[in-house]
């Protein structure tokens, strides 16, 4: 079994931001299948996608500020600054953080661990809206 289906998420501001429900919502097809894979691909390149936990209430926070201070956008050796200051340092956090988590699916639901979830990470200030590409497939149940 495959299935693909397109995911837009609207204009978010910068920083963490649960995506869980809108993936699941997207998919519901993903109940069919009792073991196999999902693969959730952002298609900006300006934004970012991870698995991440956030049972703390700093988890989010940090993983917003970390990447602000790695990769300041006030650095003198940017050259690509013609869509403002924010815009290559987006880039640059997008490619360490990374764009297309794959998880494992269990009996119709992702197999994620207690406290995960799947998460847009924004990186500009006012991004645009984002087009993510969900492709499940595995043996269905």
């Amino acid at each position: 079994m495959w299935v693909q289906r397109a995911l837009r998420i609207e204009a978010p501001l910068r920083g963490v931001h649960p995506t869980t429900r809108e993936v699941l919502g997207t998919l519901p097809d993903l109940a069919r299948t009792r073991i196999g894979m999902l693969n959730v691909f952002i298609r900006r390149t300006s934004a970012a996608l991870s698995r991440i936990g956030d049972a703390r209430p700093g988890v989010r926070r940090d993983l917003d500020a970390w990447p602000d201070d790695a990769v300041r956008e006030d650095s003198p050796y940017w050259t690509h600054v013609v869509e403002g200051p924010d815009d290559i340092p987006a880039h640059v956090k997008a490619v360490i953080v990374g764009r297309s988590p794959l998880i494992p699916v269990s009996a119709g639901r992702p197999a994620l661990g207690t406290w995960q979830g799947i998460y847009l990470l924004e990186h500009r200030d006012h991004g645009s809206a984002r087009d993510v590409m969900l492709t499940a497939w595995g043996e269905a149940a």
